[in-house]
């Protein structure tokens, strides 16, 4: 833990680095400016360590204070570093040309120019993200499925993910996804995971407003890697009393043919194989996987009709996403897998981190699945 908090601070104080650097000429002309625009900076470098030992030691109130302005700032100030990378490298390469080729002009751009964009850009694209990150979208998704018997209605699954549910995220937050889930009312509800935060010791009251959700086929929930970190036996404990039915790497039957499967996240360190687990299901079963991390287990593409995930956030915060389709590029959307399985991928309904979405608003996924027209 240590080792990942010295890692932590190393690299956000290099990102504030980079930023005060591209904001210097707009403090250079003042004698107190830099050095005040430093100390802000320092406290804001250690505001999520602090936040962490303020809740830790019972201040709530204060905890939960800083961490609205210690993130939101985490947040403007990812904006302002991804402005001043490609001007650093533009100066670096400015720089370097000259002693290349002897006759070639320096072309900076580093000045109060720059910075006063770069403030505004900031300042503008931060203030958008922070009430995106308010703008809920119902995204739906129809599918067919020859499963289904011939006539029945169509299944309408509720996704939630990614709530992230603590010290920020509260009932101000869940209440009107709750709201929107009873206008919605779908058969089925299924949180695919990380819907409590590291921060868990704060949702009292939040499991009586799940409890106004009791769609027929119930409600089901996987284990993400923050209900881990915020200690599964109390992540476990949240969503039992919400209502909701927690599958830890088993499998459960759902109306005449209908099958939910649910893994634990790897953090969990008591994953299975999933393959295996998907081999022993009826294949005339409509299976259904739940799994946190949009990822296909290796040998399981054919081996389930859907696989609902989260975990990504697609980036959040544009354009993280570049980075995060490294790692997970089935990070957002409906995709049809090379054996005729289908993985949709949400962009979550919280927040993580910065209360602060960019090109990646909240979502609740409502998915249709109708029986297939007969042949001919």
């Amino acid at each position: 833990m240590i080792l990942f908090v010295l890692t932590f601070l190393l690299i956000y104080t290099a990102m504030h680095a980079l930023v005060f650097w591209g904001m210097h000429p707009l403090l250079a002309g003042h004698p107190a400016l830099p050095s005040l625009a430093w100390i802000w900076m320092g406290a804001m470098i250690v505001a999520p360590v602090l936040v962490r030992l303020l809740d830790h030691t019972g201040h709530e109130l204060a905890a939960r204070a800083l961490a609205w302005v210690g993130y939101s700032w985490m947040g403007f100030a990812f904006l302002a570093f991804s402005l001043c990378l490609p001007l650093a490298l533009w100066e670096l390469a400015a720089w370097l040309l000259p002693k290349v080729v002897g006759s070639a002009p320096h072309l900076s751009l580093h000045g109060a120019v720059s910075a006063g964009v770069i403030l505004l850009v900031t300042l503008a694209t931060g203030l958008y993200g922070l009430r995106e990150a308010t703008d809920l979208r119902v995204e739906k998704v129809q599918l067919t499925s020859a499963k289904l018997p011939p006539g029945s209605p169509p299944l309408r699954i509720a996704q939630i993910s990614d709530l992230h549910l603590g010290l920020i995220l509260r009932d101000e937050a869940l209440a009107p996804i709750i709201s929107e889930l009873q206008q919605l009312q779908p058969d089925l509800v299924v949180a695919t995971g990380d819907i409590v935060d590291a921060q868990i010791n704060h949702l009292d009251g939040l499991s009586e407003l799940w409890t106004r959700i009791d769609p027929p086929l119930g409600k089901f929930a996987i284990i993400g890697n923050h209900e881990v970190y915020a200690g599964l036996e109390q992540g476990l404990d949240f969503l039992q009393r919400s209502g909701f039915q927690v599958l830890r790497n088993r499998a459960q039957t759902i109306g005449a043919n209908i099958t939910l499967v649910g893994v634990d996240d790897p953090t969990t360190r008591q994953a299975i194989n999933e393959t295996e687990l998907l081999q022993a299901l009826p294949t005339d079963h409509l299976i259904i996987l739940l799994k946190h991390r949009p990822r296909l287990g290796a040998g399981a593409d054919g081996l389930f009709d859907l696989q609902l995930s989260g975990h990504a956030h697609r980036g959040q915060i544009f354009p993280f996403n570049l980075l995060t389709r490294l790692e997970f590029p089935l990070q957002d959307g409906l995709h049809r897998t090379e054996r005729g399985s289908y993985l949709y991928a949400s962009r979550g309904t919280g927040t993580w981190g910065p209360p602060m979405r960019v090109l990646s608003p909240p979502e609740i996924t409502l998915l249709e699945i109708s029986p297939a027209p007969a042949s001919p």
